[in-house]
């Protein structure tokens, strides 16, 4: 893995391997059993210039739990570019103050440019409808710990990703990852103007994998592993766009009927979050909350290991882990989430 970690692209299947297996050694640490100090002196710049609740916490968290601590700016308001500077002058700056930097930007691109500047680790924490590597390095930790729990393997899978296909970047990234392993069937299911870049599917198509375009969700999924459903990113809309919508949001929402009438017992739902749980939003329904196939929140979970592995590896710390480890002090509940089973 280079110095950042910006692109899906630039990881090989070692590299991603590599990341899984420093992931499952983080679990002591991220579900709070045990504690660690290897990065302690170290300062984590996190530069969200877009909203963000999830990514920009769990990072916070991931270096943390790493004994890192943590410099935040949110937003374009509170920031010196509002007052013109550079990419180039932020990132030269940042360096100087920080081991580690994680940039969210509205604009595709702008996270490498602002990389290109630094040798400071840069991880992109998404870049308008460009990528989320991090996002797609957790959904795959989280498909492998799903799959081994259910005696599956990813080989052969089938894995459907629905939803906002074009502007969604946890998909782009995803589907980038998974087309490095073994073969397997993946279908994508969006709205008219809505579907999956023409690029990222022949990627895919070209190491192997056999991919299958709907504009529907109705017909057999009986087969099916994974459900990866996306909320549309109303966000990224023009007006026009807004507009020709608006009457779409049923005909792509996941719940319990589709589970139930579709799909079978073992199969995954997963979901980036956040999630839209407004009456009629075109999204995962709340009526799978309970639901053990749900693993939405079991998802999130995985985001601190697998980001503790990002940082761990980036700042190549990851052989000091087990070196450094003591019990936790405090208390820690038994369970997370009132619907979460026991352990």
């Amino acid at each position: 893995m280079s110095s950042h970690l910006l692109s899906v692209d630039s990881l090989s299947r070692d590299h991603v391997d590599h990341l899984l297996r420093v992931a499952a050694r983080m679990e002591p640490i991220a579900s709070r059993r045990q504690v660690t100090r290897v990065l302690e002196g170290a300062v984590l710049g996190n530069l969200f210039f877009e909203a963000s609740t999830r990514t920009r916490v769990s990072f916070n968290a991931a270096f943390c739990r790493l004994g890192g601590s943590v410099c935040d700016t949110t937003g374009f308001t509170f920031s010196s570019m509002a007052k013109g500077e550079s990419l180039y002058d932020t990132s030269r700056v940042m360096s100087g103050y920080c081991d580690a930097i994680v940039m969210r930007h509205p604009d595709q691109g702008s996270v490498a440019e602002f990389a290109a500047a630094t040798h400071v680790p840069v991880i992109n924490g998404g870049d308008g409808p460009g990528e989320h590597p991090s996002q797609a390095l957790l959904d795959l930790y989280t498909i492998d710990k799903e799959f081994a729990r259910l005696g599956k393997k990813l080989a052969g899978a089938h894995i459907l990703l629905t939803g906002d296909l074009k502007y969604g970047r946890t998909v782009h990234s995803l589907i980038k990852l998974l087309s490095l392993f073994e073969p397997m069937r993946i279908t994508l299911v969006s709205p008219p103007g809505l579907e999956m870049p023409g690029q990222v599917i022949d990627r895919a198509v070209s190491r192997g994998h056999r991919v299958e375009q709907r504009d529907s969700l109705a017909g057999d999924f009986s087969d099916l592993d994974v459900v990866y459903t996306t909320r549309i990113q109303k966000e990224r809309f023009t007006e026009e766009m807004s507009e020709s919508f608006a009457g779409v949001s049923q005909d792509f929402s996941v719940g319990r009927d589709f589970l139930d009438t579709r799909c079978n017992d073992t199969t995954i739902v997963m979901h980036p979050l956040p999630r839209d749980s407004r009456p009629g939003a075109n999204d995962l329904n709340v009526d799978l909350n309970g639901d053990p196939r749900l693993a939405i929140f079991r998802q999130t979970d995985n985001g601190i290991p697998m980001r503790m592995a990002i940082f761990a590896t980036l700042l190549q710390v990851e052989e000091l882990i087990e070196k450094d480890l003591r019990p936790v002090r405090w208390f820690v509940p038994e369970r997370t989430g009132v619907d979460d089973p026991h352990s």
